[in-house]
């Protein structure tokens, strides 16, 4: 009977031994990271994961200055995923530049005046139906005179002249210089040329001068001026 109760004693000792090795090889492959055949993979999904105090934790934001991925909408959808295009917005039309007034649609004329003596005064009228820019000085000519006459400096004004559709413009047009320094001429006609912003030639008007006009090389014209008393203050 001893005997018998000695043998099963080592054989429950036997299988005690065996139960423990079994369960120290799973955790040691728990530890390693190894699975023992036919486990089932239950780990968390890397994008949420736990933290070591057993929460949840988001996945990590894309560094500063790493471009995020995105996904371009497919043709005929956008962002809001509704199927249709974005609106857009009307293209803005550029505010249309202002042309120079020119013979086309500017008329000008040439008359005699008391004060200052010796002068004559340039009206340019616009009669467009659109506004028009009276650009720098008008260059003139003297019946058939190779060059244009003298263009005072110290008459430009502080910003271009803009005539209105009706309204006018005027420079001043000194004919002689000191008494006794040049011989006058005496002119009939007078060429008036208008130019645009490049200070371009856009044509011609002739007009016909007062009767007794004489002119010297020592005289000048003035820019365009908004008004007569500028126009005539040199």
């Amino acid at each position: 009977m001893r005997t018998n109760r000695i043998r099963t004693i080592a054989v429950a000792a036997t299988a005690l031994a065996a139960a423990l090795s079994l369960t120290a090889c799973g955790g040691e492959d728990k530890a390693m990271g190894t699975k023992p055949a036919g486990a089932v993979d239950t780990a968390t999904p890397a994008a949420t994961g736990t933290d070591s105090t057993g929460g949840t934790t988001q996945p990590d934001a894309p560094e500063a200055g790493t471009p995020e991925t995105q996904t371009v909408p497919a043709e005929g959808k956008h962002a809001g995923g509704n199927g249709k295009k974005p609106e857009t917005a009307p293209n803005e039309k550029a505010a249309p530049s202002i042309p120079a007034c020119t013979p086309k649609n500017s008329t000008v004329k040439v008359s005699s005046v008391s004060r200052p003596i010796n002068h004559l005064l340039l009206t340019v009228t616009n009669t467009g139906s659109t506004t028009c820019h009276a650009y720098y000085a008008p260059f003139l000519r003297f019946d058939d005179a190779q060059a244009v006459y003298p263009v005072l400096d110290d008459s430009k004004p502080q910003a271009v002249v803009t005539l209105s559709p009706g309204q006018e413009a005027y420079a001043g047009i000194s004919l002689l210089g000191e008494p006794g320094q040049n011989e006058p001429v005496k002119s009939d006609n007078l060429g008036v040329i208008m130019v645009d912003k490049n200070n371009e030639s856009k044509g011609e008007s002739t007009l016909k001068l007062p009767a007794e006009t004489y002119t010297d090389s020592l005289g000048f014209v003035t820019y365009w001026q908004s008004d007569v008393e500028n126009a005539l203050m040199f």
